[in-house]
């Protein structure tokens, strides 16, 4: 299933349009994500057998041409968790080292954003990273690798936006906070559940305009997702609606030589293999 926010409100998004599932459902489920994604085998079930009349509106193609309709899948999420140098030739490019184990920071809440929101850019040495975003169903503490994946929800494109200078004011790094701004972090441009895609070999990139900026594949991750699920699991209760940031390819700004940032005025535009495409203006303040 393809799981999208519009309007607050939850639908289901298919090839030959989307639905309001709370309506649809007579209110049998919630209009509200989270809610929805501890539900997903019923949702699953109901959705084979409902004689559901589909808004032509609402089809995937038609959303992904126009993401304006679109919410943050999730937009209150409890926690947001992101793993830097997750991709090997990423460390490589940055100068720093591999990690042993993963790397943990966070992006606040307040950093969400649309899959097609307009960000504004607070300097000029603003860095992209495309992610893969794990979405949690199932929560728990202490959670096995082997159990991990059926703690997932479903998964979505995310854009990990950082601010470079303000990151390395300090010594140690000020991760968090530097990746933080308004809209930093747009997911979507919906959820897609684990039935539908397996995120083990994906494609996973990002562009601007006719440019690459960036072209890799999960298959390229030093720590899987179930290892990730794991591993934060042991020191955080995970709930549901939480966000999982994935790591980066290599291709980000500060790794060409000299640094590359992004421009005002660019849309990048952000995709992985089965799961969309997100896209984001970026714009000085005024």
């Amino acid at each position: 299933m393809k799981l999208a926010t519009i309007n607050n409100r939850t639908h289901l998004i298919t090839a030959a349009g989307g639905v309001d599932i709370a309506h649809a459902s007579g209110g049998r489920f919630s209009a509200d994500m989270k809610a929805l994604l501890t539900q997903l085998v019923d949702l699953q079930a109901w959705a084979e057998e409902a004689d559901i009349a589909l808004d032509p509106g609402l089809a995937e193609a038609r959303l992904l041409e126009d993401l304006s309709p679109l919410d943050a899948p999730i937009s209150n999420p409890d926690q947001v968790f992101a793993i830097g140098l997750n991709y090997r030739a990423h460390s490589e490019e940055t100068g720093l080292d591999v990690p042993a184990e993963p790397m943990v920071f966070t992006k606040f809440a307040s950093s969400i954003g649309k899959p097609g929101a307009d960000i504004v850019l607070p300097t000029l040495t603003c860095d992209w990273e495309v992610e893969l975003v794990a979405v949690i169903g199932k929560g728990g503490r202490n959670i096995s690798e082997a159990d991990a994946l059926n703690h997932i929800a479903g998964y979505c494109v995310g854009q990990d936006i950082s601010e470079r200078t303000l990151q390395f004011a300090n010594t140690p790094a000020q991760f968090s906070f530097a990746k933080s701004y308004p809209n930093f972090a747009p997911i979507g441009p919906w959820i897609t559940t684990p039935d539908e895609v397996s995120v083990g070999q994906l494609k996973i990139g990002c562009r601007h305009q006719a440019a690459t900026l960036q072209d890799g594949n999960t298959a390229q991750m030093i720590f899987s997702v179930a290892k990730l699920v794991s591993y934060l699991s042991k020191v955080c209760e995970l709930r549901t609606g939480d966000l999982i940031f994935t790591g980066t390819p290599d291709g980000v700004g500060m790794g060409c030589k000299p640094p590359k940032y992004i421009e005002p005025g660019w849309v990048i535009e952000a995709e992985i293999e089965g799961l969309g495409r997100i896209s984001n203006r970026f714009e000085v303040g005024s």
